[in-house]
């Protein structure tokens, strides 16, 4: 009689597999590579010819009109634009809306392929700390690579690259995050956007376990605008400010341990004509050189402010141009309100 053969067993996808697995095929098709020539020429050795500067980054489909959302660092320079689709259908786009204050761009092809659809789209106030957290993008020219992990911290502030201005919100993650995701959307456990993948904080330029995503309740105030008039005005204080915290307070007797201490007032800006104060004396604290004696603004039209973040945060996503705010301002000592007709931000905050 012969020995029977053992039976092989066939893997069988556990529930976090799948899960990735279903999400992959349906979002997938709705995230693109993005192919740009930049403005300017490449200088080769030994006298070959010079040769277009080329990029690379991600983005996805927004509607079903091919409005496709991607990082104005991709796009803010680039001469050509070229979408290429999961399947390998390749398009030419337009540039028809950019940002560079939040790094957001809208580009548009004239029709999808057939499969497209756009991505569905989460809300970014519900993301916590903890929680699943998978981007899907084209590092380094690789097309249609997911990456998994997890958010790993919330309420980051972001440098703009382009401007001297600040991105709230922005959300942390350790899911790998490399040259090319930019512009690539950052979701969570049901297949949406929570985020879009924008920066990563290394010393090589390549993932180092801590990347940046701009948040999408952002996006969806941006985003409309921007395939509507091709920009985005944002209201504006016209300050410069920093937290105040419980530390500083205790060290040079403030009168309050919270909120956004007002270090300068903008030449000839909103604040400045509302009679908003500035800072009078130069310390150093914990390193760094603070200028103190200024306002300290605590809340703005009933909301507390509990840091300078919140009043970034509060003036993007509830105000807008020419809006006349109320300031709740600790001023020697007292609490006093301030109005303030906001303007429109400007490029530089020189005076």
């Amino acid at each position: 009689t012969p020995t029977p053969r053992p039976q092989i067993q066939k893997e069988v996808p556990g529930g976090e597999e799948t899960l990735l697995m279903e999400i992959y095929e349906r979002v997938n098709p709705a995230v693109v590579s993005i192919r740009v020539v930049k403005k300017g020429l490449v200088p080769l050795p030994f006298s070959q010819p010079e040769v277009p500067q080329e990029g690379r980054g991600s983005g996805f489909v927004w509607d079903e009109k091919g409005h496709i959302v991607t990082n104005y660092h991709v796009v803010s320079d680039a001469d050509e634009v070229e979408v290429i689709f999961f399947n390998g259908d390749a398009a030419k786009a337009e540039v028809i809306g950019k940002d560079p204050h939040s790094d957001l761009a809208v580009i548009k092809v004239d029709e999808l392929p057939e499969g497209v659809h756009p991505v569905e789209l989460g809300d970014s106030s519900l993301v916590r700390v903890g929680q699943m957290a998978i981007a899907i993008g084209n590092p380094f020219g690789l097309a249609g690579t997911m990456t998994v992990g997890i958010i790993s911290a919330l309420g980051r502030t972001l440098q703009s690259a382009a401007t001297p201005f600040s991105i709230p919100e922005v959300i942390q993650t350790d899911a790998a995050i490399n040259p090319g995701n930019s512009g690539g959307p950052l979701l969570n456990s049901s297949g949406q956007v929570i985020g879009i993948n924008t920066a990563i904080e290394s010393p090589l330029g390549v993932n180092a376990g801590i990347g940046f995503a701009i948040p999408i309740n952002l996006a969806k105030k941006i985003v409309p605008v921007l395939i509507e008039k091709g920009s985005f005005d944002y209201p504006w204080l016209g300050i410069e400010g920093t937290t105040v915290t419980r530390a500083l307070a205790k060290e040079f007797d403030l009168p309050v341990d919270y909120g956004a201490l007002v270090i300068r007032v903008v030449g000839n800006g909103p604040a400045e004509k509302a009679g908003l104060r500035g800072g009078t004396r130069r310390v150093q604290f914990m390193g760094r050189e603070i200028t103190l004696g200024g306002d300290i603004i605590v809340g703005i039209n009933g909301q507390e402010i509990r840091k300078f973040d919140d009043l970034l945060t509060y003036l993007i996503y509830n105000t807008t141009v020419g809006q006349e705010v109320t300031l709740n301002v600790v001023r020697d000592g007292e609490r006093v309100r301030v109005k303030v007709v906001l303007g429109k931000r400007p490029a530089s905050l020189e005076e």
